[in-house]
């Protein structure tokens, strides 16, 4: 059975949220809302989201401040800003911040954005399955290097008693 991916929409505005979250939810997505920096935090804090969606402007903070915040605290949920108002300024300062995409409201290829977000959760996940098999790889070299050292150690001891 597939995991059902998580997303936090971040958004002041109400028909914002709600929209975004019809239309992740009829993909299958599990969706939770926040409406300021501080609740997002807060959510974040107690849940782990796959992917945020989050506005450049809310009432307390900005949202690349947002994005510094959350990367702190869960840096491999991917972040996606998205804005009503874009400028190469606010695009810039996400990009630096660490935004995995920056998409333009209002959204009006629903296709788009979907794809955008399926593309980037694709990403998260290769990058969980890499770092797996590099620790499955870590591990199975260690036991392996054991296993040689163990019977070098039975070789010599052997060697040791026989004279």
């Amino acid at each position: 059975m597939k995991e059902k991916k998580s997303v936090l929409v971040v958004d002041d505005d109400k028909v914002v949220l709600n929209g975004f979250k019809q239309t992740l939810e009829s993909e299958g997505y599990t969706v939770d809302t926040a409406e300021t920096g501080k609740e997002a935090i807060e959510k974040s804090n107690k849940a782990i989201y796959n992917l945020a969606l989050i506005d450049i402007r809310l009432p307390d903070m900005e949202g690349t401040q947002l994005v510094s915040a959350m990367r702190a605290g869960v840096p491999k949920m991917v972040k996606i800003i998205v804005t009503g108002y874009p400028s190469q300024e606010n695009a810039i300062e996400a990009v630096n911040k660490g935004v995995d995409a920056y998409l333009i409201k209002p959204v009006l290829n629903t296709d788009e954005f979907l794809r955008t977000i399926k593309e980037h959760l694709r990403k998260q996940q290769e990058a969980i399955t890499y770092g797996e098999e590099k620790v499955k790889q870590f591990i199975e070299a260690r036991a392996e290097e054991h296993e040689a050292r163990g019977a070098a150690h039975k070789r010599r001891t052997k060697g040791k008693r026989k004279k």
